[in-house]
């Protein structure tokens, strides 16, 4: 059960990704209608701009289809490789290499460096590669009036596409180098806190128990006295004496529990390291919210066919923690969680009555410090940083989450999905 296990995967920000991407989009529609305008250069100025409109097509579907925070490696991969292909389409079309910005090809494979693993980085590397080689050699020539008098020597021609290689190396290398060491640094902190703070919660956990030993002694020595007692005066009921044994070997047990407790506090329940299904996961979790809640839990396990055993994760209780807090949170009387399960398949639906989701906020759902400006009960309106640690937490181990308006109901809904043998890989 280690917290931080997760943080080898690599994942993107996608919020980033995109308004990046829109800074390219824009950057390129500028580009081509200010030249072929204001210039009066002559090229297929329809034909650029449906190349660009491919950039625009795949940005409104990360924005309004994909449902992750965050782009996972095989993801970002697909996403920066569609840029990597869409910029090549303009470049052939406008001179091919000899464009002053084919210098643009190299930055998504030196942006991946950072942010995706090492066979992703290579593969778009290796891309990029044959890209700028197919580009020296197949292009359509440079726009009119430039092509009427740009003539270089061979020499200076092949040394461009040799430089755009070099470059794509060289800054990769030192990239993918720093991003490792950033990454390593990063770990290593984390472990050192996570250290630090289970440290500090023995510790304390040490102190309760020796004070807890203490207090409870008298108590469960006056329990140990009239037990013995009533042992003595109902020696003929045989069901009263069996209820009264019982009673007595668990307070024996209770006092050795917290004597051990006194000398290790690191000694865990025997709950804590056995293999768990998502029932028993939100069982656990509604347990918890309904001895402080006033709201009524209704849980479904109707459709929960297949239920696996999967080892357990402090990220997926606090992730579910998390939603089902947040339900509990805006309901105004019911929390409904409902669990379903085939042989492909888990899934967590978690439901709420109150209001649902602001639609000022709907769009930015798993962004954290944002605020919503129409929720009529302001005391109840958060940062967004519940939804933010709860989806992060159950992304990086394999769940796809959906968050939106109820449709049967008409509070918030949230809808969180394994693939059954991710969830065995845990």
């Amino acid at each position: 059960m280690k917290f931080f296990e997760t943080s080898k995967y690599f994942t993107l920000k996608k919020s980033t990704y995109i308004n990046l991407r829109w800074i390219a989009i824009i950057g390129q529609l500028i580009t081509i209608n200010v030249i072929y305008f204001i210039f009066s250069f002559k090229f297929d100025l329809i034909l650029e701009n449906v190349v660009i409109l491919m950039g625009i097509v795949s940005n409104l579907y990360l924005i309004y289809i994909h449902q992750r925070t965050q782009l996972l490696d095989k993801e970002a991969f697909f996403f920066l490789l569609t840029d990597i292909l869409q910029l090549s389409c303009l470049i052939y079309l406008t001179g091919g290499i000899v464009n002053p910005f084919s210098i643009f090809l190299i930055i998504p494979a030196i942006f991946s460096s950072s942010s995706l693993g090492i066979r992703s980085n290579s593969l778009l590397v290796t891309i990029t590669t044959f890209i700028i080689v197919f580009l020296t050699f197949f292009n359509h020539p440079l726009p009119y009036p430039v092509n009427e008098h740009f003539h270089v020597d061979s020499y200076y021609y092949y040394s461009i596409p040799i430089s755009l290689i070099i470059a794509l190396i060289f800054l990769n290398y030192f990239a993918l180098t720093f991003g490792i060491e950033s990454r390593l640094r990063k770990e290593a902190v984390n472990k050192m806190q996570e250290i630090m703070s289970k440290e500090h919660e023995l510790l304390s956990l040490g102190g309760q128990a020796a004070a807890a030993a203490h207090s409870l002694g008298t108590p469960f020595s006056t329990i140990k006295i009239i037990s013995s007692d009533l042992l003595k005066q109902f020696q003929g009921d045989n069901e009263v004496i069996r209820d009264i044994e019982l009673l007595a070997n668990q307070i024996d047990r209770c006092s050795e529990i917290l004597k051990k407790l006194t000398l290790n506090p690191i000694i865990e329940d025997n709950f804590i390291d056995t293999n768990l299904s998502i029932t028993d996961y939100v069982k656990e979790i509604v347990k918890s919210f309904k001895e402080t809640s006033k709201n009524e839990f209704i849980v479904n396990y109707d459709q929960n066919s297949n239920s696996l055993n999967i080892t357990k994760s402090i990220e997926i209780v606090y992730g579910l923690r998390n939603f089902i807090g947040n339900a509990n949170k805006f309901a105004e009387s019911k929390v409904f969680v409902s669990i379903k399960s085939d042989n492909l398949c888990t899934e967590i639906i978690i439901e709420d009555d109150g209001e649902g989701y602001p639609s000022d906020v709907l769009r930015k759902i798993g962004e954290p410090y944002i605020r919503s400006f129409k929720s009529s009960d302001k005391s109840k309106s958060g940062l967004g940083l519940g939804i933010f640690i709860g989806k992060t937490l159950l992304e990086k181990n394999y769940a796809n989450i959906l968050c939106q308006n109820s449709k049967t109901r008409k509070g918030a809904e949230v809808k969180i999905k394994w693939k059954n043998k991710d969830l065995l890989n845990l």
